[in-house]
C-alpha cells in the first residue's frame, strides 16, 4: 500500500488532469452539474454492484469513476467562484470532527451502538444541519433504501421495538390487513397495505442486521441465473419457454436450484 505522500501526489495528479481536460477536451469542457447528475447515479449503482459481487478490481475502477464525479462537481463550482475541492475537503473534515466528540472531544462512546445513538442528536445541534430527525433522509432515495434509512434514524432517536422478535407480530398484522383488502379488491387500499407490509418486512430486516436492498438484489441475481439456466435447457431441447408447459418449466427450475 502507498504512503500518505504518494496518495496526495496521486490526488494532485487527478486535479491537474481534470484542469487540463476542462480546457482542452470538447466533451469535458461542456459538462455541467445537470449533465453529470444522471451519470453520477449510474456510476454509484455500478459501484454498488461491484461491492455486492465483491469484485475487487471492479470496486477500484468504480471508486475512481465516482471520485471523478466528485472532483468534477468541485471544479465546476470553482469556475463559478462558489467553492473548490479544498473547501469540500475542509467542510467534510470539520463535520467529521464535530460528529465524533468521542474521538476529538471529551465525550465517551465505547461501542458502535453508542456512537449511532448520539449521531442524530449531534446532527440536530449542527449549524445548518437537520432541523428534524427525518430531515436527513434524501427524498430521491429508492423506496427500499429510504424505508431502511427512515427506520434507522427513528431507532437512533429512541423509537424502536423493545424486543426484535415482536416485529413479527407487526408483519403478521400487516399481512392480515392486506388479505382483507385483497378480498374486497379495493386497489387503492391494497396498494396501501402492500406498502405497510413491505415497510414492516424492511423493519424486520433492520432488526436482524440484514440490509434489505442487498437481500433483494441477491434474490434478483439468483432468479436471473436460474431463469437463464431454464431458458438454456429449453433451447437444448429445441424449444422456447412459451412452448413448454408449466410442469416442464418447473422441472428445469428445480434442476437450476440444484445447480445454482
Amino acid at each position: 500500500m502507498h504512503d500518505k505522500k504518494t496518495k496526495m501526489q496521486a490526488f494532485g495528479r487527478l486535479l491537474d488532469i481534470l484542469d487540463e481536460l476542462r480546457v482542452k477536451c470538447p466533451w469535458d469542457k461542456k459538462q455541467t452539474n445537470e449533465s453529470l447528475r444522471t451519470n453520477t447515479i449510474e456510476e454509484t449503482y455500478e459501484l454498488c454492484e461491484a461491492i455486492i459481487k465483491n469484485e475487487i478490481p471492479e470496486i477500484k475502477k468504480e471508486l475512481g469513476d465516482v471520485l471523478l464525479h466528485v472532483v468534477f462537481y468541485a471544479k465546476i463550482a470553482e469556475e463559478k467562484g462558489q467553492f473548490d475541492m479544498a473547501d469540500v475537503c475542509n467542510s467534510l473534515c470539520d463535520k467529521l470532527i464535530f460528529r465524533h466528540p468521542h474521538v476529538f472531544g471529551t465525550e465517551e462512546a465505547e461501542t458502535a451502538g453508542q456512537v449511532e445513538q448520539n449521531w442524530e442528536q449531534i446532527k440536530l445541534k449542527e449549524k445548518g444541519g437537520n432541523k428534524t430527525v427525518l430531515e436527513g433522509v434524501p427524498a430521491s432515495l429508492p423506496s427500499v433504501a429510504k424505508a431502511h434509512r427512515i427506520q434507522d434514524k427513528a431507532r437512533n432517536a429512541g423509537f424502536d421495538w423493545d424486543k426484535k422478535e415482536d416485529v413479527w407480530e407487526k408483519v403478521e398484522e400487516e399481512m392480515t390487513e392486506l388479505k382483507v383488502e385483497i378480498a374486497s379488491m379495493n386497489k387503492d387500499k391494497m396498494e396501501n397495505e402492500f406498502g405497510d407490509l413491505f415497510f414492516s418486512l424492511i423493519n424486520a430486516a433492520r432488526l436482524y442486521k440484514i440490509d434489505p436492498d442487498n437481500a433483494l438484489e441477491r434474490t434478483n441475481q439468483k432468479f436471473i441465473h436460474r431463469f437463464n439456466y431454464m431458458e438454456q435447457r429449453a433451447k437444448e431441447q429445441g424449444k422456447s419457454l412459451k412452448e413448454m408447459t408449466l410442469d416442464e418449466m418447473e422441472a428445469f427450475w428445480q434442476e437450476a436450484k440444484r445447480e445454482i
